[in-house]
């Protein structure tokens, strides 16, 4: 769900010279429970905020429909910053877990099935006219977008 002020289909991002940051976030109440979650994306003219909620999720699924939607908003291959406090998603991508998913059949390296898959892979197809750089922020620590991010993503949680 998106709030109503942002619509992708109308208001998709290109910026003069592609390149762009990205701030993510998800929350939850209850893990399973409902479930909100925010991106920021900054241009070098402009700064777009994008949330929404589930009422079913967890945390997890949030903090990937964060990076998700803020990716669907850029509609040309770009060089992206995506700054993220999830160890979930980063880690995912600097210690090569995803490469891992994918050679063992979407299994973890304990083979069972990795969770989330689908949102997994919607991300991944999200990223392949990117060049993606992936950045670790320490929630809760006063960077500005980070901070941004939470408050929209728990504002988003549906009552």
């Amino acid at each position: 769900m998106l709030n109503s002020k942002d619509s992708f289909s109308k208001d998709a991002v290109s910026s003069g010279n592609n390149v762009f940051s990205l701030y993510t976030d998800g929350a939850c109440k209850g893990n399973p429970g409902p479930g909100g979650w925010a991106a920021i994306l900054i241009t070098h003219k402009s700064e777009q905020e994008f949330s929404g909620g589930e009422r079913d999720t967890t945390n997890n699924q949030m903090e990937l429909m964060g990076v998700i939607q803020g990716l669907r908003a850029v509609n040309t291959p770009s060089k992206i910053k995506i700054h993220s406090d999830s160890a979930y998603i980063i880690n995912a991508f600097i210690q090569n877990w995803i490469r891992t998913w994918l050679a063992n059949g979407w299994k973890t390296a304990d083979k069972k099935p990795v969770k989330n898959q689908n949102l997994w892979q919607e991300l991944l197809r999200l990223t392949q006219p990117h060049q993606v750089e992936w950045i670790k922020v320490k929630g809760h620590s006063g960077d500005k977008y980070n901070e941004r991010c939470d408050r929209l993503a728990v504002a988003a949680i549906p009552l």
